[in-house]
């Protein structure tokens, strides 16, 4: 199996930590009785707490940019590309995503998540020019 399938699958089972703690986090608004269940129907007609927002929000981010690092890992291994510097910018994009959720479902302080979605962003950007590079 190729090294970058694991940083793959790192942040697939993020993505699927997150997509249960939306759940759960939708789940206990409702017992609380901090919104009526009703909203969730077509997701209008109320303002959900907190920590439903940061939840849903970062699972959606989890949905949005990691679609080019998938891609991109999918080509890695399509095209049977081995190069450990793709491999360890990989380690290193999941792990500043790990830190963008940890920082969104926490504290959530906006300038300390931008940073962390930036520098995930241009490391992403990176991987896509080391690839265009290898493979060009």
């Amino acid at each position: 199996i190729m090294a970058i399938f694991y940083p793959l699958f790192a942040l697939v089972m993020l993505t699927f930590v997150m997509a249960v703690a939306t759940g759960a986090s939708r789940l206990t608004s409702v017992r609380r009785r901090d919104i009526d269940p009703k909203y969730y129907r077509l997701m209008t007609g109320a303002t959900p707490p907190d920590y439903v927002q940061k939840t849903g929000r970062n699972f959606a981010n989890l949905l949005e940019t990691p679609v080019l690092f998938y891609l991109l890992g999918a080509l890695v291994i399509a095209l049977d590309i081995d190069n450990v510097e793709l491999v360890q910018h990989a380690w290193l994009y999941v792990a500043l995503r790990l830190v963008h959720t940890i920082i969104h479902v926490s504290y959530n302080n906006p300038i300390h998540r931008f940073l962390a979605f930036v520098a995930s962003l241009l490391t992403l950007l990176a991987m896509w020019i080391q690839l265009y590079h290898l493979v060009g």
